[in-house]
C-alpha cells in the first residue's frame, strides 16, 4: 500500500517538553474507512498524540501526513480545513446555543456554505440562502445521531450521553477525512455506551468516515476497532488487531503492573 492510500500516516512522531519525552517514535498507518484505537494507561501519551495531529503542539521529532500531504507545522485551523476534526475528553459545546446551531458552527468552514461578512451584515439574499442550506445540512447530520427532535433545545439541556453525541456531530459537520474521538464513552452508562458504539459503526459503514479514537473502555475498543496501537510512557508497546494487541504480555503488564 502506497503512502497516498493511507488516510493518516505518522513517521517517528514525538514531542519533548524541557527534555522530557512525552511521546517518541510513534508510527501509525490508518486506512480509509478504518476504526483505529489508540490505547494505554493514564499518562501514556495518547492525548499528546491527538494534540500533535491537530496542531495544538508542534512535533519536536518526526512528522505526519493526511492522504499523503505533510501537515507538520500547520496551524490548528489549517489542519482542520485539511480534514482532521476532533472531540475532547471534556465536552466543549456552546451550551447556550441550540443543538442545531452547535452543528452549524461546524459547517462554517465549508466552502459551499460561505458568504462574506458584508453579505451577512447587510442581510443580503446570499446570506439567507447560505443560512437555509446550513440548517438543512445540520438537520441531516443530527438525524444520523438521533438528535433531530432536540434541534431547537439548548445544548446544556441535553442529557450527558446526547451531549457527547452532539460534540461528535459538530466535528462531523466539518466534513473530516479523519475524525479523532478522545474518550467518547467516558462517563457513559452501559446503555449510552452501546448506543454510541452503534453510532460510530454507522459513521464508518454508511458514511465512510475514518476514525481514530482514544478509549479506556477495553470492551468498547475490542468490539469496535479494526486495529489498535498501545502506548506506554509515550512509546508504542504493541500494534495489531485488538485481540492480538490486548493479549500481548507487555500490554497486560502495562495495565495490570505485573
Amino acid at each position: 500500500m502506497s503512502d497516498m492510500e493511507y488516510v493518516l500516516e505518522t513517521k517517528d512522531l514525538g514531542i519533548s517538553f524541557g527534555g522530557l519525552k512525552a511521546a517518541s517514535g510513534v508510527n501509525l498507518k490508518i486506512k480509509k474507512g478504518e476504526i483505529y484505537g489508540l490505547i494505554g494507561p493514564n499518562g501514556a501519551g495518547k492525548t499528546t498524540i491527538f494534540n500533535l495531529l491537530t496542531g495544538v503542539y508542534m512535533p519536536t521529532e518526526g512528522t505526519f501526513f493526511l492522504e499523503g500531504k505533510e501537515l507538520r507545522g500547520n496551524t490548528q485551523e489549517k489542519i482542520n480545513r485539511a480534514g482532521i476534526a476532533r472531540t475532547f475528553q471534556n465536552i466543549r459545546l456552546f451550551n447556550n446555543m441550540t443543538v442545531i446551531r452547535n452543528v452549524m458552527v461546524g459547517l462554517h468552514n465549508r466552502p459551499e456554505f460561505r458568504c462574506s461578512m458584508i453579505e451577512s451584515m447587510l442581510r443580503l439574499p446570499t446570506h439567507f440562502k447560505a443560512e437555509k442550506a446550513m440548517k438543512e445540512k445540520a438537520g441531516e447530520i443530527l438525524k444520523i445521531f438521533g438528535l433531530y427532535d432536540e434541534r431547537n433545545n439548548l445544548a446544556c439541556n441535553l442529557p450527558y450521553g446526547k451531549q457527547r453525541k452532539l460534540e461528535i456531530a459538530r466535528a462531523l459537520a466539518t466534513d473530516p477525512k479523519l475524525l479523532l474521538l478522545d474518550e467518547p464513552a467516558a462517563g457513559m452508562n452501559p446503555i449510552e455506551t452501546d448506543d454510541l458504539m452503534a453510532t460510530v459503526k454507522l459513521l464508518r459503514e454508511e458514511h465512510g468516515v475514518t476514525i481514530l479514537l482514544i478509549e479506556h473502555d477495553l470492551k468498547f475498543v475490542s468490539n469496535i476497532c479494526d486495529e489498535i496501537t498501545v502506548l506506554n510512557f509515550g512509546t508504542v508497546i504493541a500494534q495489531g488487531t485488538a485481540q492480538d494487541a490486548l493479549n500481548d504480555p507487555e500490554v497486560i503488564k502495562a495495565y495490570i503492573g505485573k
